[in-house]
């Protein structure tokens, strides 16, 4: 019999869709209606073996408590910070994610961000299509990135990847986490604080954990200044929106453009109002190439497990 899986969410990827089902027993609760989907799930809850979820999805306790022969969550995305790690751990679980695969679309997302915020593109194209440009109102100039310095938090593959992609725009990096890397490309920060201190640009890499939480909040804004612009493609939790609004809002801070959000689809309506941030639906990861590859390595660990061979990706 094939091992069965609930699958929390579809990948775009067709050829995806069709070796879970060609592999495994899938019981697809993505399909069902959300007011039907709590029973869905407690009438197929006895047999299932594993959970594929999204990072953004993740598992609770309440769904780990409903199956009895779960032995694996496979993640499709690499943050952990919906998966409690402690009850996985204590069950023996194994758990899977899928980094490497979307370092590069996210960090091409990231510098897409910073250009966008240098340049105003958005209201450069407002600046068009509402006429204003052909009644001749005066367009201020924008700077260039050459020069200026690059902060990055959190200096992981998609961090290092940011900072390769700033210096190629001739800007300085620096980066900033609490373990020093040994070769890195770019100089470390002695402080978060100090790195805000000393970027034009702030880019947040940094995972999602307790630790992170509110890590850029209205101290981390005011040291980055009124000509900074922060730029955050890593987890809303890591951004005080509410100090981020009022920086925003009061001139403290230049400018932002964010992906992620703390309550996501819900972007707070103050960021929403404002001229001077840039916002996009966490589509970091979002193109055919790279949501393929990581329904690919989700597949490939399920097969893994089930085949008694080692996880290509396990989360330790």
């Amino acid at each position: 019999m094939k091992p069965e899986v609930l699958v929390l969410a579809a990948s775009p990827s067709a050829a995806v869709m069709a070796q879970l089902d060609q592999h495994f027993d899938c019981h697809h609760a993505w399909r069902v209606a959300p007011d039907q989907r709590a029973a869905y799930v407690a009438q197929v809850a006895p047999g299932v073996r594993a959970v594929l979820t999204t990072a953004a999805i993740g598992v609770d306790q309440p769904l780990l408590d409903q199956l009895p022969q779960l032995e694996m969550v496979a993640i499709n995305g690499i943050g952990l910070d919906a998966v409690p790690l402690d009850l996985t751990r204590a069950r023996g679980l194994a758990i899977s994610n899928t980094p490497g695969v979307l370092t590069d679309d996210v960090a091409d997302h990231a510098l897409t961000l910073l250009l966008a915020a240098a340049r105003r593109l958005p209201a450069l194209d407002r600046y068009v299509r509402d006429g204003a440009w052909e009644s001749g109102v005066a367009l201020k100039p924008t700077r260039a990135l050459r020069g200026k310095t690059c902060g990055i938090f959190g200096f992981g593959r998609i961090g290092q990847a940011v900072a390769d992609r700033a210096r190629a725009f001739g800007m300085d990096t620096m980066y900033f986490q609490p373990r020093p890397i040994d070769g890195a490309s770019a100089p470390r920060a002695a402080s978060l604080l100090a790195l805000a201190q000393a970027s034009d640009y702030l880019v947040v890499c940094a995972p999602a954990t307790p630790a992170t939480r509110h890590a850029i909040d209205g101290a981390i804004m005011a040291a980055l200044g009124p000509d900074g612009t922060l730029i955050n493609i890593s987890r809303g939790a890591l951004v005080d929106e509410s100090a981020l609004a009022s920086a925003l809002r009061d001139g403290a801070l230049g400018m932002a453009a964010l992906d992620v959000f703390a309550d996501e689809p819900r972007v707070p309506a103050a960021l929403r109002a404002l001229d001077n941030v840039i916002l996009t639906p966490h589509v970091g990861s979002l193109t055919v190439e790279t949501r393929h590859a990581m329904g690919q390595l989700v597949v490939d660990n399920l097969l893994a497990h089930f085949s008694g061979a080692p996880l290509i990706t396990p989360v330790h």
